[in-house]
């Protein structure tokens, strides 16, 4: 079957022109970020609101800001979904600009070694007393591939690549260049929310974080840092936002250089959607600033299931 998927830029309106959809179609949403699956991280990652949550949402708030969550699990849990929602006769429809995810579910993934907690944590233990770069050098000495596409600074892309050698004794740019494992049976129809109006755009990213901020967005991130278990190396703190805030709270930066440290990466993150998009060549393009939007993304969903229909 083909599933529609509604991706973009953060600041697009993706949310928005899903639940139009859902005033008119049985849709249950399957939210494509890897921020909102985080509990307590809630206002910074623009989740839906109670009176939002009408329409079902699926994969906000299932991990705790210390746990992992990658493009494999994602996968896994959106194929699970997408059955379990056709099962109930309701639609399921992706959203979400989290593009690694989208690239994973429809293309598949390599088969990597499991990961073990034993040597990850000798890994952190490691970096914790010499410091990451050391570790990337040790990377490089084993697998040179896969460090040279790596900042030296990039903890969780590092770990995982040093892992993979230390669990296999195979690097993991062997792994990467090995034929990927695609089990889908689902083809997606990529509704893409765009623009060529890159300032209103970057507008929109200012208005919204100082909207944020205004809603409690510091107090968010004090919340979390109070915690005392949590650390600025975890994805869930190098998320947009949280990491700048998080430099705030320990002193590094002000509170005005956060902010814009804050909106600036928004910017970039924007900036890396619209390249990820633009290789998708069988999207359906829609101006997300357009007064008709909701009713072209309407209309592309629709599309999207009367070719399924007429598959049978």
């Amino acid at each position: 079957m083909r599933v529609a998927c509604i991706v973009g830029p953060t600041a697009s309106g993706k949310s928005e022109s899903a639940l139009y959809i859902a005033k008119k179609y049985p849709i249950e949403i399957i939210v494509m970020d890897s921020a909102t699956i985080y509990r307590g991280m809630n206002i910074g990652t623009a989740k839906p609101t109670k009176e939002e949550m009408h329409c079902p949402h699926h994969l906000i708030d299932i991990r705790d800001p210390s746990e992992a969550y990658n493009a494999s699990d994602f996968r896994n849990d959106a194929l699970r979904l997408i059955d379990e929602i056709t099962s109930r006769n309701h639609i399921p429809l992706i959203v979400g600009g989290t593009m690694m995810y989208y690239k994973i579910l429809r293309e598949g993934l390599h088969e990597l070694p499991h990961s073990d907690p034993e040597v990850r944590a000798r890994i952190d233990a490691q970096a914790q007393e010499y410091g990451w770069p050391e570790i990337h050098k040790a990377l490089k000495a084993v697998d040179p591939v896969t460090a040279a596409r790596l900042a030296p600074n990039d903890s969780q892309r590092i770990s995982r690549a040093y892992e993979i050698f230390l669990i296999s004794g195979k690097p993991m740019s062997e792994f990467l260049a090995s034929k990927k494992n695609n089990d889908c049976e689902h083809e997606f129809c990529t509704i893409s929310l765009e623009t060529d109006n890159r300032e209103l755009l970057h507008q929109k990213i200012r208005e919204r974080f100082l909207k944020m901020m205004e809603m409690g967005f510091l107090e968010e991130v004090q919340g979390l840092f109070n915690r005392g278990d949590l650390t600025e190396a975890l994805p869930s703190i190098r998320c947009v936002g949280y990491s700048q805030l998080w430099a705030y709270i320990q002193g590094q930066i002000s509170l005005e250089e956060a902010i814009e440290k804050g909106i600036a990466a928004t910017r970039q993150l924007a900036k890396r959607q619209f390249t990820w998009l633009r290789s998708i060549e069988d999207r359906t393009r829609i101006d997300c600033f357009s007064p008709q939007k909701n009713k072209l993304v309407l209309e592309a969903f629709e599309n999207c299931l009367s070719v399924k229909n007429s598959r049978g």
